[in-house]
């Protein structure tokens, strides 16, 4: 095992894993719906309207894996003496989020 590899090691259960995949079906629902708003050449201002749900959504799912993330793999980084590399990917992960 390298230290990418142990970088990289998840700790989602199959409950855990499941609920990610219903958002995310569910988030490219929403997706193909705006797709067919435009094919139908909806109102504007209900396809941006769309969009913002979509964007919420997808706020939604990172959120709910950030929160996995500080919880077992950096918690489990620090405890073992290793948390500076997790730190820094996580704020550098964040940065990127927020458009830096």
């Amino acid at each position: 095992m390298t230290d990418t590899d142990t970088l990289r090691h998840t700790h989602r259960d199959q409950d855990t894993r499941d609920a990610l995949l219903r958002r995310v079906n569910r988030l490219e629902g929403q997706v193909r719906g705006v797709g067919r708003m435009i094919e139908d050449d909806r109102y504007c201002l209900d396809i941006v309207t769309q969009l913002s749900a979509v964007q919420a959504a997808a706020r939604e799912l990172s959120l709910r894996l950030l929160e996995g993330h500080v919880r077992h793999c950096v918690a489990d980084a620090i405890q073992g003496g290793a948390g500076e590399p997790k730190i820094t990917e996580l704020i550098e992960t964040l940065g990127k989020a927020m458009g830096r």
